[in-house]
């Protein structure tokens, strides 16, 4: 790894400071006391009545609008107590109370120090009526009750943020005030400007209203998450920091079966039984990958990094100015490994670790069969209004079937349950856990058909033309081929539970296009529009905030590179469809850098570039097939403690790879020109992600998608029950990470790169060894 001189850049430390070692953790504001004290006369000052609320929120799943429901109320049979000694913890005799029906407290002391709501299994959340579901510790600090007062103090996931921030930071309680309510003042679910004040951030949430408490409970419901999650990691005395967060390796696999001596390398860092203030910090930075507001994903297609036949390679290229100027100016993985070919199994990867066996572009149902446990279970949908107004269509059970909506839909190999790969998925997915989780995600698609059900491919239409008119353009007006959209293209689409979230149709959004904008669609006639029917989405939802916490904006056919139609700017392998997709990138990021969630530096906003893969030659890395065999290959399944061979998932191919793709990012945080050459794959992103939106525990394996959990630790425990695996070379190299250094390559190892992907570029010399500077891409941040 390289990195380019950054006087103004810092690294974000995903490690707690030697003073946050300590049980207080809090920076000289909530040092511990004595329970009682002296007036200088002899006696002890009268004690200090401590008094508030303890505030909740309740997610409720089942909205169809794109955005969650998320309700307001309070914790009734909550714990709160003074916490003299600093530990996270009601101590046996510290002074304490519990909160009544109202999530209300009071209690009496002369200590001081900071107050602390557990919040057991035992308490309820008034604004869902149930039991709390998970253990979860609250706090706020002594500055906020000076700033309160005394009787006035609200305790909530945001009181804990801001103390956790101070500590993070190394700042003061005025200061991470300020940032939480300027982090809370920013477009958001649907209106354009949100105001929040600082006391509105920390105060009760019940007494707001409108978009201001809605946007507030959005962020509440996450945190509540987040500190869940920390109290979970505090209660069963996880060590700290996570495996897969620790400088030079994962502790867990030295002196592992399994796990050879040329690559069982030995952390630098100790590890100890984590603390409260600590598992607050992990919670934030799972496996070092700090926590992201809004994550864009820009796929492009059936480009390598060099030069291959019949295809013009991206990195260096001067058809591809703007994404090479991207990759530069900000961060790129260099060694970054596809799943396979053709496209469908790398978005299907992309959407759940793992291709589950397709090799081909066939549509969503195909292999599934009419009946039994993969047969498509989708309902009709009556139609309704997504969350930015966007008029959504009714649809049948199925979208028009034949082989112009659906690829392979009369194919007797596709009809077959015997002969072909399910591509019905059931697994979980990233779209699930998030909705599950009341986070929101979102698909962006160019060229849909207006009024189409975007579970079916666009189709021609000739009362539709426009011509081309940027780089690589020759000027003639086409008109609308077929096949601009393609649902091969969409990483949800595959995935059985994913289309039956109620939010589907509403997170499926449209984007601006290039050729044929809303003037030209609204000539369709093979549908009918709706009444303000909007075509571009991805600006109206930019503008009020309206985006997802995960964004996979799909160009189109033309602009993706992919090719199609008549159009010579849109011909596959051409150096004009290079041209057309590297504008295409460079309009859609200037929209995102514009956008008032970019420029607002308390978010942190990520933009990925990546294709989704190589073109070179099936070259396999990182937890993939490395024997390429087709045999009983589906991902374990958890049952009962143990894992074992999946036999009910037809699995016969999948996951040979597909050799080295572009992957660049930038963040509204710092990007210095950074360079990352250890390997990773569309897998390891999935991991990545999962850490990013807190949505899996690397305590718990099985809670990690497919191949995502095929950690190093995890392949040497269960070697025996991985015959694609039986073979490997070693355990290190054929397992995923997450994307931030968390195996150090042995110096005299030389990693996998397909030269057939980097012939004619800088790739093609690249040393043997690890990266240079482990730098973590994600956790980088600017300096303030």
């Amino acid at each position: 790894m390289s990195v380019s001189p950054a006087p103004r850049t810092t690294l974000l430390l995903t490690s707690i400071a030697a003073a946050c070692v300590l049980a207080a953790c809090g920076g000289g504001s909530d040092h511990n006391s004595s329970s009682s004290a002296s007036n200088g006369s002899g006696n002890t000052t009268q004690p200090t009545t401590y008094s508030g609320v303890v505030t909740a929120s309740a997610f409720t799943a089942g909205n169809a609008s794109g955005n969650p429901t998320i309700a307001a109320g309070y914790y009734s049979g909550a714990t709160v107590c003074l916490d003299v000694n600093g530990n996270g913890k009601c101590d046996s005799g510290e002074p304490s109370a519990t909160t009544d029906s109202k999530g209300h407290f009071s209690l009496q002391s002369s200590a001081s120090g900071q107050l602390i709501a557990d919040v057991s299994t035992k308490a309820t959340n008034t604004a869902n009526g149930a039991a709390v579901a998970n253990h979860m510790i609250l706090r706020a600090s002594t500055a906020q009750i000076a700033d309160q007062g005394a009787t006035n103090i609200v305790i909530s996931p945001m009181s804990s943020e801001v103390q956790r921030l101070v500590e993070a930071n190394g700042t003061d309680y005025a200061t991470e005030k300020a940032n939480l309510a300027s982090r809370m003042s920013v477009a958001a679910l649907g209106a354009s400007s949100v105001t929040v004040s600082a006391a509105d951030a920390l105060g009760d949430v019940n007494k707001l209203s409108g978009i201001e408490q809605q946007s507030l409970l959005f962020e509440d419901n996450q945190l509540t998450n987040r500190y869940t999650y920390a109290t979970t990691k505090f209660d069963r005395g996880d060590m700290y920091p996570d495996n897969l967060a620790m400088t030079g390796g994962d502790p867990s696999i030295v002196g592992a079966s399994g796990v050879t001596a040329l690559t069982a390398v030995k952390s630098t860092q100790t590890q100890a039984p984590i603390t409260y203030a600590q598992a607050q910090q992990a919670a934030f930075n799972v496996e070092g990958i700090p926590r992201y507001d809004n994550v864009f994903i820009i796929m492009l297609e059936n480009h390598s990094v060099g030069p291959v036949p019949g295809t013009p390679g991206i990195l260096g290229s001067t058809n591809a100015p703007y994404i090479n100027t991207f990759l530069t100016s900000n961060a790129q993985f260099t060694t970054y490994y596809s799943t396979g070919n053709p496209s469908e199994p790398n978005y299907t990867a992309l959407g759940g670790a793992d291709d589950w066996g397709i090799v081909d572009d066939n549509w969503w149902g195909c292999g599934a069969g009419t009946t039994g446990a993969n047969a498509p279970t989708d309902k009709a949908f009556a139609g309704g209004t997504a969350s930015d107004g966007q008029p959504l269509v009714a649809t049948g059970a199925l979208p028009p079937t034949d082989t112009s909506h659906l690829t392979g839909y009369t194919s007797a190999s596709c009809s077959s349950t015997g002969s072909i790969a399910n591509h019905n998925i059931q697994a979980p997915n990233l779209f699930t856990l998030l909705s599950q989780a009341g986070m929101t995600w979102r698909t962006y698609s160019e060229s849909m058909n207006p009024g189409q059900d975007p579970r079916a491919d666009s189709i021609a239409e000739t009362t539709i033309s426009a011509a081309y008119t940027g780089p690589g353009s020759n000027g003639t007006a086409y008109p609308l081929p077929g096949a601009l959209y393609k649902t091969k293209h969409s990483p949800a689409m595959p995935y059985q539970t994913a289309r039956n979230l109620p939010e589907f149709f509403a997170n499926n959004r449209t984007i601006f296009g290039t050729q044929y904008g809303a003037t030209q669609l609204a000539q369709s006639k093979d549908y009918t529009i709706p009444t303000n029917y909007n075509y571009d989405q991805f600006s109206t939802d930019l503008a009020t905030g309206d985006v997802g916490n995960l964004n996979f904006i799909m160009p189109d056919q033309c602009d993706d590179m992919h090719g199609t139609g008549s159009d010579p700017s849109c011909s596959g392998g051409s150096t004009a469809i290079v041209q057309r997709g590297d504008d295409y990138v460079r309009q859609v990021v200037a929209k995102i850098q514009a956008s008032p969630i970019w420029t607002n530096p308390n978010r942190k906003v990520a933009i990925v570039v990546m294709f989704d893969e190589g073109e070179g030659s099936s070259t396999s890395c990182c937890g993939w097939n490395p024997v390429t065999s087709n045999v009983n290959q589906a991902p374990l399944t958890y049952a009962s403690g143990k894992y074992s061979p999946t036999t009910t998932v037809l699995y016969n191919q999948g996951n040979h790879g597909h050799g080295n793709s572009v992957f660049g990012v930038a963040t509204n945080q710092a990007n210095p020109n950074v360079v990352d050459s250890d390997e990773y794959s569309h897998f390891s992103f999935v991991r990545t992600l999962q850490d990013m939106f807190q949505v899996a525990d690397p305590a718990q394996p099985y809670t990690y998608l497919a191949r995502a959990k095929y950690s190093e630790s995890f392949v040497a425990s269960n070697i025996a029950n991985l015959p694609e695996l039986a073979g490997s070379a070693d355990t290190h190299f054929d397992s995923v990470r997450p994307m931030n250094h968390a195996y150090i390559t042995p110096a005299t190892y030389t990693q996998k790169l397909n030269t057939v992907d980097v012939t004619g570029t800088s790739l093609a010399s690249r040393a043997a060894g690890p990266d240079a500077t482990q730098t973590n891409i994600w956790s980088l941040k600017s300096a303030k």
